[in-house]
């Protein structure tokens, strides 16, 4: 009983090796061109291109407070002790409007960036994805270890490690995006606490620009990944498969 139980097993997993190298096969061969072309269609869309700086900006929705001055009381001539060793207080020191909630509202996110950030997330993901099973295929192709004739074994470990750099990339991007909310959300407080500070409200404009850009990087660098891949697979394919044949060509 147990026998059957293993040569099932055995069987499936045989059946996954060959699917999920069909299944890549297909993706260099029909979806790597296709994602190409998609990508650079993509970055020709007013979305990407053309499109002004000026047409990314949001509105804080953080008013300017009305300036009440602060008026230090009168020190007590019969306070003893010195001044650094007294409790502070509001007179003592001023860090800033103390924000418990702002009468305007939310302040809102960057609603053309995030709407860009709803398009390239899925792009990411599926890089991620497509390079760990480009990983997996080239890993079920790599022969047994043998003496002699691994020059094709050569070309194959060199491929996967271009693989996987682009994988950690990819999900590199993909922090990249998170990183920016964090970031945008501190200077967007710095705003709220020191509503007065101008230099504040143009570093979040400034924060929102560079996203922008990075953004349409992100897209440009995902293209030629796929590009680079597409590339140097089919130039190399038939070592890919054939590791251990006499032909004797160098990796591209």
């Amino acid at each position: 009983m147990k026998k059957v139980k293993m040569s099932d097993t055995i069987k499936k997993v045989q059946e996954y090796k060959d699917s999920l190298i069909k299944k890549a096969e297909v993706l260099i061969e029909v979806g790597f061109p296709k994602k190409i072309v998609e990508l650079n269609e993509l970055l020709s869309t007013e979305m990407f291109s053309n499109r002004k700086f000026s047409s990314v900006h949001s509105e804080l929705n953080i008013p300017v407070p009305e300036f009440i001055p602060i008026i230090k009381k009168e020190e007590n001539d019969n306070d003893d002790g010195p001044a650094a060793k007294r409790p502070k207080t509001l007179d003592d020191e001023i860090s800033g409007t103390k924000v418990m909630g702002l009468a305007s509202g939310t302040v809102p996110c960057n609603d053309p960036l995030c709407e860009m950030i709803k398009v390239v997330k899925p792009i990411i993901r599926e890089l991620v994805e497509d390079s760990n099973l480009l990983k997996m295929w080239i890993s079920f192709l790599i022969p047994k270890i043998e003496d002699g004739n691994n020059f094709g074994v050569s070309i194959q470990e060199d491929t996967l490690s271009e693989i996987q750099a682009v994988e950690s990339e990819a999900a590199a991007f993909f922090d990249q995006i998170s990183r920016y909310f964090l970031s945008r959300a501190k200077v967007v407080s710095k705003v709220a606490k020191y509503p007065h500070i101008e230099d504040y409200r143009r570093a979040v404009i400034e924060f929102d620009e560079k996203e922008y850009l990075t953004l349409w990087l992100v897209v440009c660098e995902i293209r030629n990944r796929y590009s680079s891949l597409h590339d140097i697979v089919i130039k190399n394919m038939e070592k890919l498969k054939k590791p251990r044949s006499s032909n004797t060509e160098s990796l591209y």
